[in-house]
Formats: structure tokens, C-alpha cells, sequence
């Protein structure tokens, strides 16, 4: 469901909406509903900033260059113990990690497609369309080697 709200801008931030709109290709309400949505976000969640990527519109961990999917599959590996994930990354504030999981708790699909999306592109034949020479390694354990 949606609501129909209105509001006054001055004519000079009315003009820059519709040039951002524009420049992104999309309607001035949907340029104006989600800055709202990210700002109200940016608000709540601690850490958490938007930023643009060649994947649209996406939550990044502030003063770093990590996705909060990132993040997120880091803290899975770890099985969700926070304070093993802090220790991966020590020099950030305690909060950093927290924020990224109330975030995910919040919108858990954004963040898992994030996760799906990622790791269906990371897989040899997804980046030899962007890295033709990409080679693949088989690895084995020193028991597999031994056999």
C-alpha cells in the first residue's frame, strides 16, 4: 500500500530532483520516495550509508568500502558469533558489526538477493565474461593428494 504525501521544496531543490531523476531515469516520486527511504535508513541503522553501484542503490557499511552483504557473509562464515566477526575486523567500533546485522534483520530479502546475486557471479563461469583468461585451479587436501 502507498500514500500520497505532499510537501513544499524551494524552486532550486525542485530543479536538482528533477535533474537527479532525470540523470537516473526515474520519475521524480520515485527519485523523492527513495532518498527518503535510504535517509530514514541512514537514520536508524548506525554505520549504514547508500551509495550507487553499477547494480543500482546500495547499503554500505560507512568509512569502508564493504556492502552490508559483505558483512553479512562474513558474519554467517563466522555462524553468526559476533564476537569472532569483531575480531575480523578489530579496528572498526564496536557498533560497526551490530549495525550490519540489525540492518539485515530489518530487510533480510535486500540483503540475502545481495548475497545470491554476488555469489552467482562469482562463480569461474560468470567471471570469464568479464575476465576471459580467468583460469581455474583445482585444489586438493594433502589426504586427497596422499590417495
Amino acid at each position: 500500500m502507498t500514500e500520497v504525501l505532499t510537501t513544499r521544496l524551494s524552486d532550486t531543490t525542485a530543479e536538482r530532483v528533477r535533474a537527479y531523476a532525470r540523470l537516473r531515469r526515474r520519475s521524480v516520486n520515485e527519485t523523492v520516495s527513495l532518498a527518503l527511504d535510504e535517509w530514514l535508513r541512514q537514520t536508524e541503522f548506525t554505520y549504514i550509508e547508500f551509495r550507487d553501484t553499477r547494480h543500482g542503490r546500495m547499503a554500505y557499511m560507512r568509512n569502508s568500502r564493504l556492502p552490508v552483504y559483505w558483512v553479512i557473509q562474513t558474519v554467517q562464515a563466522y555462524g553468526m558469533d559476533l564476537a569472532k566477526v569483531r575480531a575480523h575486523w578489530p579496528n572498526r567500533p564496536r557498533g560497526w558489526v551490530e549495525a550490519a546485522v540489525e540492518y539485515y534483520r530489518a530487510y533480510p530479502d535486500e540483503i540475502d538477493d545481495q548475497i545470491a546475486q554476488h555469489q552467482a557471479a562469482s562463480t569461474p563461469s560468470a567471471l570469464r565474461r568479464y575476465l576471459p583468461e580467468v583460469e581455474t585451479l583445482e585444489l586438493r587436501t594433502v589426504a586427497a593428494a596422499a590417495e
